[in-house]
Formats: structure tokens, C-alpha cells, sequence
């Protein structure tokens, strides 16, 4: 992918937030969907997907919902969902992000499609470590749905991957994903 194409996105927001205590696209009264939204949106992906299942929410425009009817079964179900929604679209990449960052803005967005390496994929990254948003191009998609199993999502497809483009991102956000409350 080494010229920008049509890039749908997927925020994953379908979990329970067990460790949370309760659903993150909830946080904030809903705070944090709304900036993941506007991220993708203003990063300049062109389909927005919003996952949910423990709960159900109205999602900001231009996002649409689609609800994984298995959610329970672990983030890999919500990743599928979204992929497979995304897919009829006839977009020729997905970037991957999670709800429960919400420092990551448009700029670390714009940044990782822009790096667009030929592999087609790129993740962003904080000081070194991997994190999210993620790029990946439509030709991995069949691979990357293979892998997916319980509660993982991608790490499984991206771990021990170099062709993966790392954007470091420290500069525009933390990328911190808030598992607890404070």
C-alpha cells in the first residue's frame, strides 16, 4: 500500500470492562467514543465503524454501529465484526483502534495512514512500544481473521511481524489504554 486508498475504521468498544467496572464506550458519558470518532473521522478514515455488544449505544456521526452478537466470546469476535462490516465497502484498508485510549487524536491517525508502507501495515507506537491506532491493508485481512482466537484481537497476526511500519507517536499522545479507573 504504498499510495493512500480508501481506509475504513474500527473501534472496538463491544467489551463488558470488567476491570473497569463497566462498559468503556460508556466513560465519560460517552466521552471517550466521541474523541475516538472524531480521531478517525478527522485522521481521514473514510467508513467509520463503531463495535458494540455489552452495551449499546447511539454512536456519533459519521460512525455507524454494528453490534457482535458474540461479543462474550473475547475481543477477536468484536475484530471480526468489524472487519466483516467494513468489508463489503470495498475499502482497500482498515485502521484498528480501541475506545478506551482516548488521548489518541486525528494527528496520531493522519500519521499512521500516512506512512502507508508498501506491507501495508503500520501500527502506531509510544517510546517504542506498540499500541493503537493500527493500519492494515485489505490483503491481510484473510490471514488476520484466520488468526484470531478468545480475547487477543490482532497481536496474534502483528506478533513477530517485520514488515510492520512502527510510527512513534510519543510526541502526540500517551496511547495509554485505561484498563482501571482512577
Amino acid at each position: 500500500m504504498n499510495k493512500r486508498g480508501s481506509v475504513a475504521a474500527v473501534i472496538l468498544a463491544a467489551g463488558a470492562g470488567t476491570r473497569f467496572g463497566m462498559p468503556k464506550v460508556l466513560a465519560g458519558q460517552g466521552e471517550w467514543l466521541r474523541v475516538a470518532v472524531e480521531a478517525l473521522s478527522g485522521g481521514g478514515c473514510d467508513d467509520i465503524v463503531v463495535v458494540l455488544g455489552a452495551a449499546v449505544v447511539d454512536v456519533p456521526a459519521p460512525a455507524r454501529a454494528v453490534v457482535a452478537v458474540n461479543w462474550r466470546d473475547g475481543l477477536a469476535a468484536s475484530l471480526e465484526a468489524g472487519i466483516r462490516a467494513v468489508d463489503a465497502g470495498g475499502v482497500d484498508a482498515v485502521m484498528l483502534h480501541l475506545v478506551d485510549t482516548p488521548d489518541v487524536r486525528a494527528d496520531v491517525v493522519r500519521r499512521v495512514l500516512t506512512a502507508a508502507p508498501r506491507s501495508g501495515l503500520a501500527r502506531a507506537v509510544y517510546h517504542g512500544r506498540p499500541g493503537h491506532p493500527v493500519l492494515i491493508a485489505r490483503s491481510h485481512w484473510p490471514a488476520l481473521l484466520a488468526s484470531l482466537r478468545g480475547d487477543e484481537g490482532a497481536r496474534a497476526f502483528l506478533r513477530g511481524r517485520d514488515d510492520v511500519e512502527a510510527v512513534e507517536c510519543s510526541d502526540l499522545a500517551t496511547g495509554v489504554d485505561i484498563d482501571v479507573r482512577r
